[in-house]
């Protein structure tokens, strides 16, 4: 059984700073990747980060130069730096991460934290 557990979630005013962590826990050997995704309101959920056990990362083009996702290892803990917000970034944040355990390999899912930006 793995799991992971997110926090850092809240409500910022447009060009502020939000911080989201994610930590994995259980039966684990090895993480393949970790990231974020996001759901709004009546949409799809999407990618916003990725980053590899190798450390390669990628970005949805409308975050990129404002977030940076960046990982401890040593933690199995993700995280994902937000900067210069916008209304447009309010959505639901969910961590993902592949997870291998001696059993088997898990995608797995975070319970989701909101945040909100207001104009």
């Amino acid at each position: 059984q793995v799991q992971l557990v997110e926090s850092g979630g809240g409500l910022v005013q447009a060009g502020g700073s939000l911080r989201l962590s994610c930590a994995a826990s259980g039966s684990i050997l090895s993480i393949a990747y970790m990231g974020w995704y996001r759901q709004a309101p009546g949409k799809q959920r999407d990618l916003v980060a990725r980053i590899t056990s190798g450390g390669t990362t990628n970005y949805a083009d409308s975050v990129k130069g404002r977030f940076t996702i960046s990982r401890d290892n040593a933690k199995n803990t993700v995280y994902l730096q937000m900067n210069s917000l916008e209304p447009e970034d309010t959505a639901v944040y969910y961590c993902n991460a592949g997870l291998a355990s001696a059993y088997r390999f898990y995608d797995s899912w975070g319970q989701g934290t909101q945040v909100t930006v207001s104009s």
